[in-house]
């Protein structure tokens, strides 16, 4: 159950991917990665995250960037990823100036990544008839922080 309504085959798959398989295309504000990395690494046992919106194909990531780079300094080898169908219109880059999902996919594959938060992805929820942050595509995974061995 999501908390929007949104196309029923705009999610692909949820699952745990190969962490090196996932390709950004954004910078990251790195003491917010920081923080981020020291709270999951301040749990016992386990953290409850977001899973990382990636497009099915392409594997570029579209929402989770910080999520991505705390979880590889980490060292998992594993992330938990949504897998989506970036190509539908129901997903936008940007409200004022969008830039085209091609040109987003073409930095991602040539690691010239842009400045953080230069895409803002959104997903059409039908029910509010509004567009929504991508994240609440998200699955929620337990990741085992008794692993980590940094």
């Amino acid at each position: 159950m999501f908390s929007i309504d949104f196309d029923s085959d705009l999610i692909v798959d949820v699952k745990l991917v190969d962490i090196d398989l996932l390709k950004p295309h954004e910078k990251i504000i790195e003491k917010k990665k920081t923080s981020l990395a020291k709270f999951i690494k301040s749990y016992d046992n386990y953290y409850i995250i977001s899973s990382i919106v990636c497009c099915y194909k392409s594997m570029l990531i579209i929402d989770g960037h910080h999520r991505y780079f705390a979880l590889k300094d980490l060292g998992f080898k594993k992330a938990p990823v949504t897998l989506v169908d970036y190509s539908k219109k129901s997903i936008r880059t940007g409200t004022k100036n969008p830039l085209p999902k091609e040109h987003i996919i073409e930095i991602g594959i040539s690691d010239n990544l842009m400045e953080p938060k230069s895409t803002e992805h959104r997903v059409f929820c039908s029910k509010s008839n509004e567009w929504q942050p991508i994240i609440l595509l998200s699955s929620m995974f337990k990741i085992k922080t008794n692993e980590i061995k940094i």
